[in-house]
């Protein structure tokens, strides 16, 4: 949806301190984290009209960061 975000502070405000953390102290979670928060800034950049792509190509970005977003919120719960 446009307008919305989706970086992972906004996403789970709750888990804040654990993020950082994480961030600071596992190098594959602040990888994984750079890799989503790129893929999350093309998205909006799309969305905005910024930049122009097809539909499948946006979708695909969608489904890495779903699937980045999925596997950061289990190393950040576990």
């Amino acid at each position: 949806m446009l307008g919305e975000k989706h970086d992972l502070h906004h996403e789970f405000p709750e888990h804040r301190d654990r993020i950082h953390e994480l961030k600071t102290g596992n190098p594959r979670f602040a990888k994984m984290f750079d890799d989503y928060h790129e893929i999350e800034h093309e998205v909006r950049r799309i969305e905005e009209g910024v930049e122009n792509t097809s539909d499948v190509y946006l979708e695909n970005l969608k489904k890495k960061r779903l699937h980045l977003k999925d596997t950061l919120y289990s190393m950040i719960t576990e």
